[in-house]
């Protein structure tokens, strides 16, 4: 039986300061589809800056949760919810 690969919660920075919340359950892979266009058309249409932060989630269904709750926050209370600890 195949190991299950992680999944993450990731936050990056687009050229024009925005962010961008997405998940991923291979985080390189993930960020040169979006350095050659191919990731999403938010990041296509904005260009890529740099990943900023990432977090492991327990499954898919939490990182697609966690991406949810990280996309309702405004934008200066983002990059916060990576650094909390989880109880």
């Amino acid at each position: 039986m195949q190991k299950e690969k992680p999944w993450y919660v990731y936050i990056l920075e687009c050229m024009d300061g925005s962010f961008y919340t997405g998940i991923a359950n291979d985080i390189n892979k993930r960020m040169k589809a979006h350095s050659n266009g191919t990731g999403s058309k938010y990041v296509y249409r904005k260009g890529l800056k740099k990943l900023l932060k990432t977090k492991k989630c327990i499954n898919q269904s939490d990182a697609c949760k966690s991406e949810y709750y990280i996309k309702q926050l405004p934008k200066n209370k983002k990059l916060n919810w990576f650094d909390e600890k989880i109880i």
